[in-house]
């Protein structure tokens, strides 16, 4: 690093972005990924002990990929050297190869090189780095947002160990906020600022697990908003809303207005109106419900008030389910939209819950029958002799594959749990049922 580059990162340590300016130096700064850089982790003792290896971070934006490799640099004895894919070339890659080949024969020193955003280089550029990696003249340490397994070559994996790094939970990214507004020297805490309660959860809330986001927004509200007669910077809610350019929408996940917008999405569904059932799908959405939840309000569904008059309705939400947790915002809206609209859309029968709601009633109500005898297992030792399985007609051996016999218990032969409707794929199970026993009858 020569005097301008020096200047230049002292600068960005006084008057860069709150993001670059709060970005932790020791690891016991670190907010979060406590399931790679708790104590008892390899990374965490790895890096205490400066016996890293070649190691590829992976993981949504601001979630702290480029700060622990800082921490690294902050920690490791080794030369440290950044380069990010977006802008390197191969001629970067070469005066970094020979710096390190200088270090490891002059000095004994090893050199780790950070390269941001990894999965930008080619092919070719990677498998340049492959043979120096490979004999230890360079300890990589790669970042990417994108999945390592498809986006970096798979020599460069075996070689490297990978760390995936979660979305920041909204208590994190308080501690954070929290910490911005009072630390006098890296942070704002000279500007004696206030947040209340409901705008830290808001942001908290808003920004997704992105520290970057919501260090940006604060530190905006906090430049931006003029001093009350108190002389303190009061970030409200509506200064948060404006500094993260969402609007604030009333909706606690934990409070009565959860429960009233899901109620009204489920009943919506229920009621055949996709235009009602999409609103409260993007009202949800808007205000960062998890997605997970509504994809398991809408599998529930699809058994409840769909059923049997449209099958595919339960393989629609079970396929939409799986897929949004594999995509992932924004695009899970598009999915859980599609899912939605079909089932607004789709026949409605609540025939299979209301047969089991029947069903268990009878059986919590009723002394528990013995299954009718010729039903019994008649597979083990003396069951034959006891009667079991005696005089049971096997389906298959009759016309259509049906023969009229006694299945529910003794005293329970007249009850009727499944009552099919007319309505939709029901309506032709119904008639095959009819069928069926009409042809037994006669």
């Amino acid at each position: 690093m020569d005097l301008f580059d020096y200047m230049r990162e002292q600068n960005k340590e006084t008057s860069g972005p709150l993001a670059s300016r709060m970005r932790p130096t020791t690891l016991d700064e670190v907010v979060g990924q406590q399931h790679i850089v708790g104590k008892d982790k390899l990374l965490y003792r790895a890096i205490k002990a400066d016996k890293l290896s070649s190691i590829i971070f992976y993981g949504p934006p601001g979630t702290g990929k480029t700060t622990l490799a800082k921490v690294i640099a902050h920690t490791t004895s080794a030369e440290f050297m950044q380069i990010n894919a977006t802008s390197a070339g191969k001629k970067d890659m070469e005066e970094v190869v020979e710096q390190a080949k200088n270090n490891q024969g002059m000095y004994q020193k090893k050199t780790i090189l950070f390269i941001d955003e990894i999965h930008r280089f080619n092919k070719g550029q990677q498998d340049y780095l492959l043979p120096f990696v490979e004999d230890g003249t360079i300890i990589l340490i790669g970042a990417t947002t994108e999945n390592p397994y498809f986006e970096v070559n798979g020599a460069l994996l075996s070689r490297s160990v990978i760390f995936e790094l979660k979305k920041l939970s909204t208590d994190d990214i308080k501690v954070l906020l929290k910490r911005a507004l009072t630390d006098t020297e890296k942070g704002m805490g000279a500007y004696n600022a206030q947040i209340d309660d409901d705008a830290l959860d808001f942001l908290a809330d808003v920004s997704n697990g992105d520290a970057r986001a919501a260090l940006t927004a604060i530190e905006l509200g906090v430049l931006t908003t003029d001093r009350s007669d108190d002389g303190i910077i009061h970030i409200t809610i509506d200064v948060a809303s404006e500094c993260i350019q969402k609007r604030v929408i009333s909706y606690d996940k934990k409070g009565d207005n959860h429960y009233d917008t899901i109620s009204a999405f489920i009943k919506s569904m229920r009621g055949s109106d996709p235009d009602a059932a999409v609103y409260y799908l993007a009202r949800m959405l808007y205000a960062g419900e998890d997605v997970k939840f509504i994809a398991r309000r809408i599998m529930i569904l699809a058994s409840e008030d769909i059923g049997n008059a449209d099958p595919m309705a339960m393989v629609v939400a079970a396929s939409a389910a799986a897929e949004v947790e594999r995509v992932g915002m924004p695009e899970a809206q598009i999915i859980l939209s599609q899912a939605v609209t079909y089932m607004a859309c789709a026949p409605k029968s609540n025939a299979s819950y209301n047969a089991i709601s029947a069903a268990m009633s009878c059986v919590k109500q009723t002394k528990t029958p013995a299954v009718p005898a010729h039903l019994q297992d008649a597979h083990y030792g003396a069951a034959e002799k006891l009667g079991h399985g005696v005089g049971y007609k096997y389906a298959h051996d009759y016309p259509n594959h049906y023969v009229k016999q006694q299945y529910l218990p003794d005293g329970l032969t007249d009850r009727v749990f499944y009552k099919l409707t007319d309505i939709g794929y029901e309506a032709k199970i119904k008639a095959h049922m009819d069928e069926l026993h009409r042809d037994c009858d006669t």
